[in-house]
């Protein structure tokens, strides 16, 4: 988990838990990444401080098993993973069956593990493993010493074969799963895009609130921006979480450049729902209603400061869930709106945002400099 997990182990780990199976993780590294540990695993952390403070009680409770797991650790220099397979065994002594993810060091974490508490080890070899391996010959000792050694081809498998010797008949195929509801060639969700700073007054919270009460699976949002040097900004991805719309919101990040213009011409509306915070404070002009206006998207925002002078339709008052709703399902429900509304757009943006506008700052700068 150095950058959180891998997002086919965590699909395998939560399609696990669907079937009833509890989950314990040990990470041998633990970083944040796309792919966090569901709140109902349990993550067991280590620190050094643990790991050194906790050898004794390890030793204490299985004196020869820790010794001759020590001995084999440091026969193939393996210390660091010992040391916390000891630490990890502790709180191991409850589990059915470890499973290791990797052929790696999670492997051989899972190995000395089995041996201090007895239980069944299984270890899934996915690729790196067999060409790149940290420890080649513990590698050999511990699959060897796997209750069931499982990989993803049978090319794999052939490869465990020629390269360690490993009996072929002994080898489990099991494929990567997907989740075929989320990923079939005709989901095609109608794409909301909101672009801009996580802070109140861009309006993620309306946004949301509005796919709440819409209630359509097939709606989908996409969020491009991140937290800002601003002192109000918003947890947007918690605010997700908390209407429990997460499935129907994607993050993207900060984007600019090619990838900013791909999402523009990739979604169905442009949503930018802006209003006053708390204090008072409100927008210029958004510039990414000037960006999607451009690119010849229909856009849904606010009367919110100067929007309705340059944003012909749709526009709905600042903080009105229902008005909001019911704009984006109109535009979801005609395409010819759509259309209309993006040709129009771009003809406003040809009319009201040309680089030509520059022009007259140089003529207002020239016009003092004659003056003076």
């Amino acid at each position: 988990m150095k950058r959180g997990l891998e997002h086919f182990i965590y699909r395998d780990v939560t399609h696990l838990e669907q079937t009833g199976v509890k989950i314990s993780i040990y990470p041998t590294k633990y970083g944040h990444g796309l792919y966090a540990p569901r709140d109902s695993w349990k993550v067991v952390r280590w620190s050094l401080l643990g790991i050194l403070f906790n050898q004794p009680f390890v030793f204490f409770k299985s004196p020869r098993k820790y010794v001759r797991t020590l001995a084999i650790a440091l026969r193939h220099r393996a210390i660091v993973d010992f040391l916390l397979a000891a630490y990890f065994s502790l709180s191991m002594r409850n589990l059915d069956a470890i499973h290791a993810t990797f052929g790696d060091r999670k492997l051989f974490v899972g190995y000395f593990a089995k041996l201090l508490v007895d239980k069944p080890l299984l270890c899934t070899i996915h690729a790196y493993e067999l060409y790149q391996n940290p420890n080649p010959n513990l590698f050999r000792v511990a699959i060897s010493a796997c209750d069931q050694l499982i990989t993803i081809s049978d090319f794999n498998r052939k490869k465990l074969n020629q390269l360690f010797g490993y009996p072929e008949d002994k080898i489990e195929i099991i494929s990567l799963s997907i989740d075929l509801d989320d990923y079939q060639p005709s989901d095609r969700k109608f794409v909301v895009l909101i672009v801009g700073f996580f802070v109140k007054r861009k309006g993620h919270e309306v946004l949301f609130q509005a796919l709440q009460k819409l209630n359509d699976p097939k709606i989908e949002i996409w969020v491009v921006g991140g937290e800002g040097a601003e002192e109000d900004s918003v947890d947007v991805k918690g605010l997700a979480k908390q209407y429990q719309i997460e499935s129907q919101v994607a993050f993207l990040g900060k984007l600019s450049g090619t990838a900013l213009r791909a999402m523009y011409n990739a979604c169905d509306v442009f949503c930018l729902p802006c209003h006053f915070d708390d204090i008072g404070v409100g927008e210029g002009f958004p510039s990414v209603i000037i960006e999607a206006m451009a690119c010849g998207k229909p856009i849904i925002s606010t009367r919110h400061v100067g929007i309705p002078e340059f944003l012909e339709r749709i526009v709905v008052d600042e903080k009105n869930v229902d008005q909001l709703a019911q704009a984006i399902r109109e535009v979801q429900r005609s395409e010819e709106l759509r259309i209309e509304l993006g040709k129009r757009n771009r003809e406003l943006a040809v009319h009201f945002f040309s680089p030509s506008n520059v022009q007259k700052t140089v003529s207002i700068v020239k016009h003092l400099c004659r003056k003076n």
